[in-house]
């Protein structure tokens, strides 16, 4: 029984890391009064630069950046579509959705011989887990007493957390330097003050055009990062379909956390235990179809969206482009 309960608890992890990463990235940029639903698109770019320069370049490290940098310049593509030009922040996300996908798939025929799906990354060049040796997979059967139960806590905490990639700790560090930037420091102060009221922000002397650029821009980075840690970790390539959805399942993610760090932190995990619990299910016979089972995350966020999102509120000029 505790051995199922740590392997759910593992995939949770597993699942919820590219939705932290990516809800982190909408939080950033929705605090500063930029609303991004383009994190889906972002998510799709980053996976392919992930997977793509993993593969030429056997460095999961080098691959990762490489993923935030291409979601970060897709970030830039929106701000300067909504920061600069005063674009409806709405139909520039949808763009980004439309592009980022476009792109990946037309740079995955490129550079592999016209398949729309990367070539397979070396097991050994997927990111690290790195705290599999201080976990070891011990045999919990060989012994009684005391070794038996310092085995058995063992073998559950290398399910739960010694088999994890590093990208699963990295997230967790992250969400605790968000938080502490956005409500610790002057930087934070300023990214909700222009997402508040970029008016009295400007008249304060805060530069609201490059504000805005620096959260949108580090929202793509994140983003980027989370499609990497699904291209990089979870699977080992890039193909059409290994997104599917997830950037909004994160956007609904940062709703229903309020736009706070630590709410989509809890909310992201909600999300991926329900796909952490498709996947322990689909290892056993229900006599029910895989696809229902595959349903399960969407129907929660369509659940929680519906329950939750008239008490949510966001930052009072989220969506409202400003001019001086």
């Amino acid at each position: 029984m505790l051995h199922n309960i740590a392997l759910i608890l593992g995939t949770t992890l597993m699942y919820s890391t590219p939705l932290i990463y990516t809800a982190l990235g909408g939080v950033i940029s929705e605090n500063s009064g930029v609303v991004n639903i383009g994190l889906e698109g972002m998510m799709v770019v980053g996976a392919f630069a992930g997977a793509a320069v993993g593969y030429f370049t056997g460095n999961p490290w080098i691959a990762f950046m490489a993923a935030g940098i291409a979601g970060g310049l897709f970030g830039l593509l929106h701000a300067i579509a909504c920061v600069t030009f005063h674009a409806d922040q709405i139909v520039s996300g949808i763009a980004i959705n439309f592009l980022g996908p476009g792109i990946s798939l037309f740079l995955s025929r490129i550079l592999f011989d016209g398949a729309t799906m990367t070539r397979s990354i070396d097991l050994n060049n997927k990111m690290p887990r790195i705290l599999n040796s201080i976990f070891p997979n011990e045999n919990i059967l060989i012994e009684k007493g005391y070794e038996g139960t310092r085995l058995f806590f063992m073998n559950f905490m290398n399910l739960f957390l010694g088999n994890r990639y590093a990208t699963v700790y990295m997230a967790f560090i992250l969400v605790f330097i968000v938080w502490f930037v956005l409500y610790k420091t002057k930087l934070g102060l300023r990214i909700r003050a222009v997402g508040e009221h970029p008016k009295a922000a400007d008249t304060l002397g805060v530069n609201v055009a490059k504000t805005r650029y620096l959260a949108v821009i580090t929202s793509g980075v994140f983003s980027g990062f989370g499609g990497a840690a699904m291209s990089l970790a979870i699977v080992s390539n890039f193909r059409p379909t290994l997104i599917s959805g997830h950037g909004f399942i994160a956007l609904a993610a940062m709703i229903f956390g309020k736009w706070k760090p630590q709410g989509a932190l809890l909310a992201c995990l909600l999300f991926g235990s329900a796909q952490g619990l498709t996947v322990f299910l689909g290892q056993f016979d229900f006599n029910v179809s895989s696809s229902i089972l595959s349903m399960l995350p969407y129907i929660l966020t369509l659940v929680i969206l519906i329950s939750f999102v008239g008490k949510s509120v966001a930052p009072a000029a989220d969506g409202i482009p400003y001019k001086k």
